[in-house]
């Protein structure tokens, strides 16, 4: 009879083609071990590596299908392999089978009626025969393995069942397979699970865990909810033309935005000397869908809090959904040997952040263009001036010994500075204090349901009640404090499109906005806050007419001004005028005659109007013009001449 191996299944995310690099990373860092849990097991590759009679293994998932298969390679009750046998023949030898719920569901989709009709039967003979007692549990759990391996082979589909071809082969044959169960393996002290994996690690104890939770937002119980059906076998009604079940019970928060604290409770929770993380880097990479939820930042952070961590990779092209190919796709395992956190920094461990994003998202930053911004400046910078530094998206990305950010908001470097003060876990705990107090949604630990809204509408119809009294008691203190500064930081997180604006009363007049302190946000604060820590730059209040520039000869000034012709919030009530714009350009003409190098961001034409006198004064003074690509909402520097709504981004030089 035909056998089959444990790793003969299409999985999305197995990790068979890894198993030589977790044995080398195991070796490489002199592991040792007597018990390995499988926390996120999947098909049970990893744990049926390692499976022998000195290790005992520990499997878990939260799809029942894949508990089943658990029970048939790990388990140790007795079984009759005879008895086995003749079940398997007599299944792949059945004909003329009477209509049933599968085939009444499924035909013609996944599989063909004639199949459909067989697996219906198949999957009802295994239930009667176990409730009759005629085969036991495990006994149970390998028919079921086997008919869900078969099922598997011949499924018209790419390997998962999202959707199922409209054309494709429905002739294969449903033939079931023997499992090649190897007797020296079999370990009375092997568990299996089918938990919630953050609520197992509170109860269960083991010399090594290892992690490889969901990467991204398609979850598993979508993927394969037709073997889940098969699994339970309780006739759920099925909707849509994927022939879905209801599976809302088994959803994995790590497929959520608050898998980042998620993740954070289960490291804290782990009862283990070693732990591995498996996690890829596909960062933004791709579609929306296949991102990562988690970032290298949030896996170090919280393993770090724990012990020392290595970060191993190699390049990998894991199954996907067939539709997909990203260039240097490459897996990683993150090593933490618990109880050891002096961090030494060694090869492979993400140490520096290249680019980051300000939390404070000004209308027209620059965050979207500092690649071809940086590239433009001179090489050797000593002194880096970012003379209307707002959210400082350039400054904090600046290549400099010495950088200085000056803008004349003094709530906005005061934030600053508390950035660069205080610790992460003050400035996130009291915002989410600020949060708590005054209702406001955090989406990222209860989701979007929790307040009746989708991720589509956003969260203001929740919050403008609580926002509006948030405002009111921010504009009503009258003395300068931290306390006042992360109120203003928290206004600015839910405001529109968070951003900033003040009336002529200094008040702070920002209505709601969609979102909330949600995974995005807290990533751009840690990794900024991270930054100017590790940094030799300073924040200060001033008008540039005000600040004196160092004239050095290495010191360099870029100016991200307002623009004249724009219409951005801290542009209107005559924000900046032609009086500023005529000084500013004055102010740099100065600069270049004392031989100091200068950068200005600026739009030379925009919706049909032109910036006369910043075109006048480019041409007296034969500065350079660099066209930057840059697109706007309704307008791109592409479109042709005849076009009203054309906008042309520039960055002037004097070198």
């Amino acid at each position: 009879m035909k056998t089959i191996s444990i790793n003969n299944r299409r999985y999305i995310g197995s990790k068979s083609r890894m198993l030589n690099f977790i044995d080398e990373v195991i070796k490489k860092e002199n592991i040792t071990f007597s018990s390995f849990l499988d926390l996120f097991a999947g098909t049970g590759n990893v744990g049926y590596h390692f499976n022998n009679q000195q290790t005992k293994i520990y499997a878990n998932d939260i799809l029942k299908s894949n508990y089943l298969s658990f029970l048939a390679w790990f388990g140790c009750e007795k079984i009759d392999r005879k008895k086995i046998k003749k079940y398997i023949e007599k299944y792949n030898s059945i004909s003329d089978i009477k209509e049933n719920y599968f085939s009444k569901n499924f035909s013609e989709t996944y599989f063909s009626k004639d199949n459909c009709k067989k697996i219906g039967f198949i999957r009802e003979d295994i239930e009667t025969n176990y409730l009759q007692k005629k085969i036991n549990q495990r006994e149970k759990a390998i028919l079921i393995t086997s008919l869900i391996y078969a099922m598997d082979k011949i499924a018209n589909t790419v390997g998962h069942y999202d959707a199922y071809r409209k054309n494709g082969n429905l002739e294969k044959k449903l033939e079931l397979c023997m499992l090649d169960l190897k007797s020296n393996t079999n370990n009375k002290n092997n568990k299996v699970f089918n938990e919630d994996a953050n609520e197992l690690v509170k109860n269960i104890k083991a010399d090594l865990v290892y992690i490889d939770p969901p990467y991204n937002s398609r979850q598993y119980s979508d993927a394969y909810h037709l073997l889940e059906n098969v699994a339970m076998w309780e006739k759920k009604k099925v909707h849509g033309i994927a022939k879905k079940i209801n599976v809302d019970n088994v959803k994995s928060k790590y497929c959520s935005v608050s898998a980042p604290l998620v993740f954070k409770d289960l490291i804290e929770n782990i009862n283990a000397k070693y732990i591995i993380v498996s996690y890829n880097n596909m960062g933004t990479k791709g579609a929306g869908r296949s991102q990562a939820k988690i970032s290298d930042e949030d896996i170090l952070n919280d393993l770090a809090k724990r012990g020392k961590v290595t970060v191993y990779e190699t390049d990998f092209n894991q199954f996907n959904t067939g539709k997909t190919h990203i260039d240097g796709h490459k897996e990683r395992l993150f090593v933490c040997k618990v109880g050891k956190t002096k961090n030494k920094k060694t090869k492979g461990v993400v140490t520096q952040i290249d680019k980051v994003k300000s939390p404070l998202n000004y209308t027209g930053g620059k965050y979207k263009i500092i690649n071809q911004l940086l590239p433009l400046f001179p090489r050797k910078i000593g002194t880096f001036i970012d003379l209307f530094s707002g959210g400082a998206n350039v400054g904090v990305n600046a290549k400099a010994e010495k950088i200085i950010c000056i803008d004349k908001q003094e709530e906005i470097i005061r934030i600053m500075n508390d950035l660069k003060k205080y610790d992460e876990e003050y400035i996130v705990d009291s915002l989410e204090k600020i949060i708590s107090k005054y209702k406001l949604s955090n989406s990222l630990l209860n989701g979007y349901k929790e307040y009746g809204c989708t991720s589509d509408k956003g969260l203001g119809s929740y919050n403008k009640e609580q926002y509006l009294k948030l405002r009111n008691d921010y504009n009503n203190i009258k003395n300068k404090s931290i306390k006042k500064d992360l109120m203003l930081l928290t206004l600015i997180i839910y405001s529109f499109n968070n951003q900033i604006r003040f009336n002529s009363s200094n008040e702070f007049n920002m209505p709601i906005g969609k979102r909330d302190f949600n995974n995005s946000i807290r990533k751009n604060l840690r990794q900024f806050m991270k930054k100017i820590k590790e940094q030799n730059i300073d924040f200060i209040c001033s008008d540039f007419r005000k600040y004196s520039i160092p004239y050095k000869e290495d010191t360099f000034v870029y100016c991200d001004p307002p623009y004249f012709l724009g219409t951005a919030s801290y542009n209107e009530n005559g924000g900046w005028t032609e009086r500023d714009e005529i000084d500013l350009l004055a102010y740099l003409k100065s600069l270049d005659a004392s031989n100091i190098k200068f950068a200005l961001s600026n739009v030379i034409e925009h919706k049909g109007n032109k910036n006369v006198i910043l075109n006048k004064w480019i041409k007296e003074n034969n500065y350079n013009v660099h066209i930057i690509q840059c697109n706007y909402n309704n307008s791109n520097y592409h479109k042709q001449e005849g076009n009203i709504t054309k906008t042309i981004e520039i960055l002037v030089t004097n070198y």
